[in-house]
């Protein structure tokens, strides 16, 4: 892995990759079973993700209804030198419809340990490097959260914590109630979702209003060494060969740009979409989702550039749809 590849903040984790491998799209969010070929592709796909240095693996214990956990885990098995060579996160809080209950977030200490340890049993590992509260739960009593992670840190089941879509207000309050430090923060951040710019750019401006992003989120992570993770960077496709003939004209525009930057920096669509992101001095590590390992190639050449101040404002005005104020 070159010096160029080693993510520069997550200070537990010095040779993590700067981009993390989202498995999310480990075969289908249906109820069939595991087949064969769910199998081959996700084996297809972390192979190639680990050949093009990419080492984070990012997942959740509802991603395709836990199959995504269990064929994961069906590969580390086979391959036990492989759990030493990676960094592990999951995600837990997150309920769906059962006979005991709607759809709801749960950060209760019993349903959190109860999550991890069928997380450990689905990927066959016997810790998580990084366990993330997936959503913020409204009822959340901290302390109850405090003792769930002193549990798991003590008895050596997870070794880091964080959050994912969580605002400044929500981390500091949690924060004050732990022994250990949150070191992830993962929120939609992407070339179609720009309000953590805006936020700040658009500081004492009408425009300010239109944006959905709480002030002062992205600084306190970088204040605090939290690591910022970017789901749903590639916005789908958007940007990098979707269909978007029923798209605005910004979109189109912007898929222009990206396509002419591609051609100047001699490298895929997709890579400069991530190195947008990468370029923000939070060095922010985006997750990528697929498992075309085509697109997972494409993705991996972000890590070998850097985009000029010129062309990353370019982006931003063009996404955005106006000049800077």
């Amino acid at each position: 892995m070159t010096k160029e590849n080693i993510l520069p903040i997550q200070k537990p984790f010095p040779n993590s990759s700067s981009l993390a491998f989202g498995c999310m799209g480990i075969s289908r969010w249906d109820d069939a079973p595991i087949s064969d070929q769910d199998r081959k592709e996700a084996e297809t796909a972390v192979d190639l993700a680990l050949e093009n240095n990419i080492n984070f693996f990012d997942h959740a214990d509802i991603y395709t209804f836990t199959k995504a956990e269990t064929i994961f885990g069906e590969i580390l098995n086979k391959r036990p030198s492989m759990r030493d060579q990676i960094i592990l996160q999951s995600k837990c809080g997150i309920r769906f419809e059962d006979d005991t209950g709607p759809n709801r977030y749960d950060f209760s200490k019993e349903w959190t340990t109860y999550s991890v340890e069928h997380i450990l049993k689905r990927l066959k590992t016997d810790h998580l490097d990084i366990l993330l509260l997936h959503r913020p739960d409204p009822l959340m009593e901290a302390h109850e959260v405090a003792e769930a992670f002193d549990h798991l840190k003590s008895s050596g089941k997870v070794i880091h914590f964080g959050v994912s879509n969580m605002n400044i207000h929500q981390m500091n309050f949690l924060q004050s109630h732990l022994d250990m430090p949150l070191i992830v923060n993962q929120i939609e951040i992407g070339l179609h979702k720009l309000d953590w710019i805006e936020d700040g750019v658009l500081m004492n401006n009408d425009r300010a209003q239109q944006t959905n992003f709480t002030a002062g989120t992205l600084e306190y992570c970088m204040a605090n060494d939290v690591q910022i993770q970017s789901w749903a960077s590639l916005s789908q496709g958007l940007f990098s060969g979707r269909d978007i003939s029923q798209e605005s004209d910004n979109v189109k525009n912007t898929a222009r740009l990206v396509k002419t930057l591609s051609d100047k920096y001699s490298t895929s669509a997709e890579a400069i979409i991530l190195a947008w992101i990468m370029r923000h001095p939070a060095h922010i590590q985006p997750v990528i989702g697929t498992m075309n390992p085509e697109r997972i190639q494409a993705c991996a050449q972000a890590m070998d550039i850097t985009l000029s101040r010129e062309d990353w404002y370019a982006l931003f005005e063009s996404a955005h749809g106006d000049c800077v104020p």
